[in-house]
């Protein structure tokens, strides 16, 4: 089975951090993506979808420290769904991505992209502390 997502888009909003029980760093953000299209009558429309990121361990420190709202992002990761049920016993469900690589295009008002390796902002293998910590 394959789970992978690519995406490009831009944060709606500064990442929220917080950590997790076992002491990992959890990043959240919202990510905006355009998607451009012809309409029957040949027009262009565009349509703008709103994912929920979220990146654990190193990876999340730094897209705290170095991403805020409006930066346009390049991300590899896959798709999670996490299930609850209400007080009211109504069963619920979100969809949300978990990035494992991320790369910054560019800050709001450039007009060019800005360079940076994806290795720059991808968690290497070494500093994820165990499966057991993810909560998924």
């Amino acid at each position: 089975m394959l789970n992978k997502v690519l995406l490009i888009g831009r944060l709606t909003k500064d990442p929220e951090v917080r950590f997790l029980p076992s002491g990992m760093q959890v990043s959240s953000f919202t990510l905006a993506v355009n998607r451009s299209y012809k309409d029957k009558s040949g027009q262009w429309q565009e349509e703008t979808y709103f994912f929920d990121i979220e990146t654990y361990g190193n990876l999340a420190e730094r897209v705290g420290k170095q991403f805020s709202k409006g930066y346009q992002i390049y991300l590899e990761g896959s798709l999670r769904q996490d299930k609850w049920e209400t007080q009211a016993g109504e069963k619920r469900n979100k969809i949300k991505i978990v990035a494992d690589k991320i790369s910054l295009l560019s800050k709001p008002g450039e007009q060019k992209n800005v360079a940076m390796k994806e290795e720059d902002l991808s968690i290497p293998p070494e500093d994820l502390e165990s499966d057991d910590e993810i909560p998924f």
